[in-house]
């Protein structure tokens, strides 16, 4: 069929190796490590540290990360999110005079899981030395970048709303940090941040020891102390990143997977169980869009009532995953718009990346600091830009997400890995708060049922379900489909802008050449690095 899309890319292709990620600086950077004698891990956890470094907009050193790692003919699942600070509860926080969770401050802070995510994955699975890996990251942080587009025009978003928004003093290291020009850099200025390359150096010499029990840790505790934080050394020292076992569901003879909750990615895999049980011909159709809305919007009623730490989820991912259980929310979809009970998506900041080497070792990573730049708090001397994933806790304390000390929150980053017959098709993920779980069923099914390759999967245009009837089309989304959903009762939004509709890299390695063949969003200014 002909190519009906307006972003006109091609696939890349590579024989011994790509990094596929949303800044061209990071992707090459992880391409160094590559030909430096390192692996696929030891590239993505370069890319995920550059990344800090050169998209401090949507994540950062003091936010949380997950992967899932393909190696010796094995998946691998790493959870690096970090739990509420021990001393957090709903009742502490309505003491201070709040009826929600804010999305500032440091009621919403816990604790950072990317540096040690990284440190656990290099320790493991990397061939090179973390010193080693994090040296490109530690360059740009030392030296400074050029501020491309699409990360000037969040850049300059977040320093309006921060602004007018943020004005205690504490939040006065975000501004020295990210604006020390009394405004958000510009495109093709040159920003560094020395402060972030000793951090990262640190980072790199101790193995992230210090980060959680030394200098940097002691650093955190002590800004929070003085500020009003809950955060303290105790709930930095007592943090571990978790091995996990990968959830899936086989969808049309490909295993897609996950990382179990507290991590939405289930909510993916609940919508694919349904939609599996119809048959589409067309892409290009009313009758699939209709019925991929609606999967979506069953599986996100499941997902925010129930996803929280999985030990205390009120029934087991097996128990939701069942085919049983899949025919009962199939038999809801009918021929009009359903109005199903379920939270209300939003945005948020979030980086993904995709890593493969020669030797089959394959990398689905995505970091974040949650909304944008997260907390707006920064560690004074560090470069730390705290996130504000806890914001996403519920403060109903009947609620299965419910605001606890020590508990890891709902969580929206998601890692997603193709398998077929227990071989290694390759890592995808699209990132951007509640769109990343309804862009994994997307680019999955443009790839199984309609053959597209992974730079059309990615570049073909995308809805997002909002909440109750209403759903999001990018603009160029065919219009007789989107008059024909309206009559089935969808309430329409159409965006002139695509910043909404997620940013995604995937990687898969061709059964019959084992050559690797990647694509790179279309919507940001990302790249595949290729060797």
């Amino acid at each position: 069929m002909s190519n009906p899309y307006s972003i006109p890319r091609n696939a890349t292709y590579a024989r011994k190796g790509i990094v596929a990620t949303s800044q061209p600086l990071a992707a090459q950077a992880g391409l160094e490590i590559l030909k430096k004698g390192g692996n696929a891990i030891d590239a993505a956890i370069a890319t995920a540290a550059c990344l800090t470094v050169v998209e401090p907009t949507s994540n950062g050193i003091g936010g949380d990360a997950f992967a899932l790692v393909w190696t010796n003919g094995k998946l691998y699942g790493l959870n690096g999110s970090g739990p509420a600070p021990k001393s957090i509860s709903i009742d502490a926080v309505k003491e201070r005079g709040f009826n929600e969770i804010p999305t500032h401050g440091w009621i919403p802070v816990t604790v950072p899981g990317a540096p040690g995510t990284w440190a656990e994955l290099s320790a493991r699975f990397g061939k090179l030395p973390l010193s080693e890996v994090l040296k490109p990251a530690i360059e740009y942080a030392s030296e400074g970048y050029p501020i491309s587009p699409t990360l000037g025009r969040f850049w300059e978003r977040a320093f309006s709303i921060y602004k007018n928004k943020l004005t205690e003093d504490y939040f006065q290291h975000w501004f020295e940090t990210f604006a020390p020009k009394g405004r958000a850099p510009r495109v093709g200025e040159i920003w560094a941040s020395p402060d972030h390359a000793k951090t990262l150096q640190l980072i790199a010499e101790t193995n992230a020891k210090s980060f959680y029990r030394g200098e940097q840790a002691e650093k955190i505790a002590a800004f929070s102390k003085e500020t009003g934080g809950f955060l303290t050394d105790e709930d930095l020292a007592n943090y571990r990143p978790e091995w996990v076992e990968p959830i899936n569901v086989n969808y049309r003879g490909y295993d897609v997977w996950e990382i179990p909750p507290n991590g939405q990615g289930i909510v993916a895999l609940l919508a694919l169980n349904i939609l599996k049980g119809f048959e589409f011909h067309e892409k290009e159709s009313v009758d699939l869009y209709h019925k991929q809305i609606e999967a979506m919007k069953l599986a996100f009623s499941d997902g925010q009532k129930i996803v929280t730490e999985k030990n205390k989820m009120p029934v087991t991912p097996e128990q939701l995953l069942s085919e049983a259980y899949a025919e009962t929310r199939r038999k809801r979809i009918g021929e009009e718009a359903l109005f199903p009970e379920a939270g209300d998506p939003f945005g948020s900041g979030t980086v993904y990346l995709a890593a493969a080497d020669k030797d089959g070792n394959m990398v689905s990573f995505i970091q974040s600091n949650y909304m944008g730049f997260g907390s707006g708090l920064v560690v004074p001397g560090t470069g730390i830009s705290l996130q504000n994933r806890g914001h996403n806790f519920s403060f109903d304390p009947s609620h299965a997400n419910a605001l606890e000390g020590g508990k890891r929150t709902y969580h929206t980053i998601i890692p997603g890995f193709l398998t077929k017959g227990n071989e290694a098709v390759g890592p995808f993920g699209v990132m951007g708060g509640f769109m990343q779980p309804q862009g994994h069923v997307q680019v999955i099914m443009n790839t199984i049922d309609f053959g597209l390759n992974p730079q059309a999967a990615l570049d073909a245009p995308r809805w997002q379900w909002m909440k109750g009837k209403v759903v999001e089309f990018e603009n160029r989304f065919p219009h007789h489909i989107i008059q024909e959903l309206e009559r089935r009762g969808h309430q329409v939004n159409i965006q002139s802008e695509s910043n909404n509709f997620g940013r995604g890299q995937i990687i898969w390695r061709d059964e019959k050449t084992g050559c690797l063949i990647a694509g790179s969003e279309s919507r940001t200014d990302g790249t595949a690095a290729a060797w």
